[in-house]
């Protein structure tokens, strides 16, 4: 039995088009006016429109439009789209103008349970870190750091090549975790350990996105990288939970579904990568951390439960 035998992919809607596929049909059309109209009527006249707005919207529309393949594809990895526009979209009411702001508090939380005594003085993991921070790790810290999203699209790549079940499942589920962590934001908004070492523990709603000690990287690598993409950071006090920590444990356990012990090693050592790159560059606390992890295995828990409602078999082939 074939591969799209056993799938029948003709009776899933966005997992293969029919081999009579046409670009611009009525219905596609409608679609795709509607939606382009939503969403650069929502930029342009609510969020300040950015040049990133109009490469994400012809990347959509020209995989769309390509082919049958590129549509499936399209249509499997879309939660990937929304989730960047509900993120973007945070700034319009930041989560300090909500709730109070944590700061000294989770500082001194984590101070207490993950500590170092440095010259009989005990210090945040965070502070020790950065005062005997090391070239390499810094090298290494960057590198895993600035993989969050592009490792996780890439894994989606990857599923929809070797499973187009899963990666439908990978993707909502992706969109699920972060919709829960941006609720989690509002309810208790935290600042992350740099904010602590440039301004103490005095509120600043004024400045930008900080790199924290990712500023070594870009100064081994010669380039802003992360100077850059913090300039237009669309929420400051974001650090618990560490969305940056649920994203690797989702993929892995969407990896493990493919039932290879190489994939499955790799994304283990891309999570842990990723948990201590966190904590090293200064971005977030251990607990943190910790925090989203949770948040990743509450979203599979949640996720899997609404899996089990008949009617999701009417709406998406999950």
């Amino acid at each position: 039995m074939s591969f799209k035998d056993k799938f029948n992919f003709e009776g899933f809607w966005a997992i293969e088009e029919n081999k009579d596929f046409k670009r611009f049909t009525i219905d596609n059309t409608i679609l795709s006016l509607s939606i382009a109209a939503a969403y650069f009527g929502w930029f342009f006249g609510v969020v300040q429109f950015r040049v990133e707005h109009w490469i994400l919207f012809y990347l959509v529309v020209s995989l769309y439009y390509f082919n049958r393949v590129t549509r499936s594809f399209c249509k499997s990895m879309f939660p990937f789209a929304i989730f960047w526009v509900f993120y973007d979209s945070m700034r319009l009411v930041p989560n300090y103008t909500v709730n109070h702001v944590h700061i000294q508090e989770v500082y001194n939380l984590d101070k207490y349970l993950f500590g170092i005594y440095d010259n009989g003085v005990k210090i945040s993991l965070n502070e020790y870190l950065s005062k005997y921070h090391k070239p390499i790790f810094d090298f290494l810290s960057g590198f895993f750091y600035i993989n969050w999203i592009p490792v996780p699209f890439l894994f989606g790549v990857f599923a929809f090549i070797k499973d187009k079940l899963l990666v439908y499942s990978f993707a909502n589920n992706f969109l699920f975790v972060n919709l829960l962590g941006f609720c989690f934001f509002y309810i208790y908004p935290a600042a992350p350990p740099w904010y602590v070492a440039e301004y103490g523990f005095v509120e600043n709603f004024d400045m930008m996105g900080n790199m924290g000690n990712l500023k070594y990287f870009d100064a081994i690598v010669g380039k802003d990288i992360f100077k850059g993409l913090y300039q237009i950071n669309a929420n400051v006090f974001a650090s618990m939970p560490s969305l940056h920590s649920a994203y690797p444990l989702i993929v892995l356990y969407y990896a493990m579904k493919l039932k290879n012990k190489w994939i499955t090693f790799g994304f283990s050592f891309f999570c842990v990568g990723i948990w201590c790159s966190a904590v090293y560059s200064n971005h977030h606390y251990v607990i943190d951390v910790i925090g989203g992890i949770a948040c990743a295995m509450l979203s599979i828990f949640l996720f899997n439960l609404f899996l089990k409602k008949p009617m999701i078999k009417y709406i998406m082939p999950l």
